[in-house]
């Protein structure tokens, strides 16, 4: 073996980075190319020369490595070797649907197989059917040209400064049709001559969805994981999915004429379940079915499914499917009526759609409030004259924020007051109340207590005792204390009415006081705010709880 020594090289031209090199006497000439970082860009890839002395010993092609993985011209380097790289040569783009696509630098003449096979070739999705190349005519102007794929486009010469567009092959599916929607399995399925709705949708089970089976799964594996011990979840009965819409369907075509979207509606239930002509309609290649459910468009009231609750003291309380029309009264009288420790007055019926009304209106009275806080704070301070002024503004503004506090805490739970009257306690006095879907009808056993809440002396829980009224319920609490507002206390019924002091005086000829409270009343006494204060409608607890229905609920922030 010969001794290992190191040797100098220079790298001169268009090279990432020129200059002087020590490498070892057994590095070759792609060796010191990667050590000077190859080629600049404006430097060339294909001719790359070795010269020691005045002969030029090779011109090394780099793209012959770099795609083919061809070093045969690849040299040992000896001292004072001398590499340079050569400006850039002329150069194409290859763009589009290429495997590899960027800029390649020509060597000699070259056509488009040749230009293809530099960019990798064809990439799966390109259009074997036209390439588009743009060239640049004698500097003065651009140009585009049309080149076929076939035996003489390939042959088609490419020069400096062209670009080429391979493009991409049309996304359209031939002889194919589209389901979506509230099925079983959407997508594609291939088309046939004669083609009916029933053939895409051959039976019912290819309407129950995917997400039914996952929460059939779900339950199944809760009911699973609960079993031998005491469950925390609660055990109820609800939709697996949306229910289907069988009166409506649609077919979506694209009209060969003008391109226009045609849309051909039909029966569902009649196309699959009676095979009825008239709605299995014929498909046609690029169709679109689409099948809705009752969530994705309303069905009339009277095709609806409807599920309602019923809780508390029913002879069979449950879940139950209501039919088309069919009224509380009723749905009770289905249920096995009522028991007879039912205490129909204090029963609470909430609905989801009055919940989500009762919200709304909530939040914007708070946003409208908080706007008058704010406008009420910049006016205080901008009046205030001395400390004992600041000070009192202080003081109002934070009573402001603390009733608005408590109104944030509110969430509306939907619930419809009734108007049962204590005396009510047979199925007929119910209310003729038509059911909507996920309606809740609680009846609770006749209570024992009255509630007093707020601010008194001794807030809690008193046995009911038939004739006994407000002031004896105060008094059994101790009654207000100084920082309670005494003029607006106010009585949320156990039906959900709620009575304030000042509408008490107009009924009940001896007062508020002397109102007579039955089993599951409770008695709000709240804070005493500035009296010269704008938010007078939030310290009036009782008119915000009457108009959003919201007095069960507020007893529990209240507290």
């Amino acid at each position: 073996m010969g001794e290992l020594r190191s040797i100098d090289v220079f790298v001169v031209g268009q090279a990432r980075r020129p200059g002087r090199y020590t490498v070892s006497s057994l590095s070759t000439l792609a060796n010191a190319i990667f050590a000077s970082g190859g080629p600049s860009p404006t430097g060339s890839m294909r001719h790359i020369q070795l010269k020691r002395g005045s002969t030029i010993v090779t011109d090394f092609d780099l793209y012959d490595l770099l795609l083919n993985g061809d070093k045969s011209k690849d040299v040992i380097l000896l001292p004072e070797d001398v590499i340079y790289v050569a400006p850039v040569g002329p150069q194409i783009a290859m763009g589009g649907q290429v495997n590899v696509p960027a800029i390649y630098e020509l060597k000699g003449a070259t056509d488009m197989a040749e230009a293809l096979r530099l960019a990798g070739g064809l990439s799966t999705t390109a259009s074997g059917g036209k390439v588009f190349v743009e060239h640049i005519e004698k500097r003065r102007m651009h140009s585009v040209e049309q080149i076929s794929l076939d035996t003489a486009g390939l042959a088609h010469p490419i020069k400096d400064g062209d670009v080429v567009n391979v493009t991409l092959i049309s996304p359209r599916f031939e002889n194919t049709v589209t389901l979506r929607g509230n099925v079983a399995q959407p997508g594609r399925y291939p088309w046939h001559e004669g083609m009916r709705i029933s053939d895409l949708i051959p039976n019912r089970e290819f309407l129950i969805t995917t997400e039914y089976w996952k929460q059939q799964s779900a339950v199944a594996l809760q009911a699973q994981e609960s079993k031998g011990r005491v469950s925390s979840t609660t055990n109820e009965v609800r939709r697996n999915a949306p229910e289907i819409n069988w009166d409506y369907a649609v077919v979506q075509r694209m009209s060969p004429q003008d391109l226009s979207t045609q849309l051909l509606p039909f029966n569902l239930g009649k196309a699959i379940l009676n095979h009825d002509d008239t709605s299995n309609i014929a498909l046609q290649p690029g169709d679109i079915v689409t099948v809705f459910s009752q969530a994705d468009l309303r069905v009339p009231e009277n095709k609806q499914t409807k599920l309602a609750r019923l809780d508390g003291e029913f002879e069979a309380a449950g879940i139950y499917r209501a039919q088309p029309g069919q009224r509380l009264r009723d749905l009770v009288l289905q249920a096995g009526g009522l028991t007879p420790s039912a205490y129909l007055y204090g029963a609470v019926f909430t609905r989801e759609s009055a919940r989500v009304e009762q919200q709304g209106r909530l939040d914007m009275m708070i946003a409208q409030t908080e706007r008058q806080v704010a406008r009420q704070t910049a006016q205080m301070a901008q009046n205030a004259r001395n400390s004992d002024e600041v000070t009192a503004a202080r003081a109002v503004l934070e009573a402001q924020r603390a009733s608005l506090d408590k109104l944030r805490q509110l969430r509306a739970d939907g619930r419809i007051v009734l108007n049962l009257h204590p005396n009510d306690q047979t199925v007929d006095a119910i209310p003729d109340v038509t059911i909507e879907d996920g309606d809740q009808f609680f009846v609770p056993s006749r209570p024992i207590v009255v509630n007093v809440v707020g601010d008194v002396y001794n807030q809690g829980s008193f046995i009911q005792q038939p004739g006994k009224t407000v002031s004896t319920y105060l008094r059994s609490a101790g009654g207000p204390t100084r920082d309670a507002d005494k003029g607006r206390i106010f009585v949320v019924r156990a039906n959900g009415a709620v009575v304030s002091k000042d509408a008490a005086s107009h009924f009940w000829s001896g007062g508020f006081e002397s109102m007579v409270l039955m089993p599951g009343d409770s008695i709000v006494v709240p804070e005493q705010t500035n009296k010269g204060s704008l938010l007078r409608g939030v310290k009036d607890w009782s008119q915000i709880l009457g108009n959003f229905g919201l007095a069960a609920a507020a007893i529990n922030v209240l507290k």
